[in-house]
């Protein structure tokens, strides 16, 4: 939601939802329509804020700083929209678009965005290393570390709503988020269990976690 797309592409999505505004197609959930509408348009926040001119007309993301939507589970991202409201996960962009959407309209959007299919993951499996692998899906008992694949699945496909997937994430996502918590700047997980494990990890360790995560296949998802 942070990028502004070029005029031309502006008014094609928005020619977009007039027609889907003048008539529903049958069959369709309205819930879930109107938070394509949101996505779109950008709702009360304005097209030049449209969730679709950073994270893709298919929730796919920017392959940088703009987390893929697609698939990720209803539940985590409405809270995550509600915590960038009220101001729990601090971003100043996301904080202002999310405050100018109601409740309601938070929700649609989830809905939207959860119902997608996940985009598909080019694993590279061979090029990891093997301690970065043990470390994600075993963790460093020495260090008090727990295994990423714990919460977050040994395909990167996540585990609940609190627990989401990392595969297909962009991988300076991933990394920007765990230094987040590493500064004690994001604190919205459960239990401040991410707060705790940023913190034992190295600069060196972020860096490849997040290319490792980015890359998993994501099988085995929900």
């Amino acid at each position: 939601m942070l990028g502004i797309a070029g005029g031309s592409t502006i008014a094609a999505c928005l020619l977009l939802v007039g027609c889907g505004a003048s008539g529903e197609a049958p069959g369709r959930d309205p819930f879930t329509a109107t938070g394509e509408l949101i996505a779109l348009s950008g709702g009360e926040a304005g097209a030049r804020n449209a969730c679709f001119t950073c994270h893709g007309l298919a929730g796919q993301g920017d392959g940088e700083g703009a987390p893929r939507l697609a698939g990720l589970p209803y539940g985590y991202l409405a809270k995550q929209l509600q915590d960038y409201a009220d101001g729990r996960r601090p971003d100043p962009t996301m904080h202002a678009i999310a405050g100018k959407l109601s409740q309601s309209q938070r929700l649609s959007v989830a809905a939207w965005y959860a119902a997608m299919p996940a985009p598909d993951v080019a694993y590279g499996e061979d090029a990891v290393s093997p301690a970065i692998a043990a470390l994600y899906q075993n963790g460093d008992p020495a260090r008090g570390l727990l295994a990423c694949a714990r919460c977050h699945g040994a395909a990167g496909e996540g585990r609940g709503t609190a627990n989401p997937p990392l595969a297909g994430q962009p991988a300076p996502y991933l990394a920007e988020q765990l230094r987040l918590w590493q500064d004690a700047k994001r604190r919205n997980s459960p239990q401040q269990v991410m707060l705790t494990i940023s913190q034992g990890l190295t600069e060196a360790e972020i860096a490849a976690l997040s290319d490792y995560a980015a890359g998993l296949p994501g099988q085995g998802a929900p």
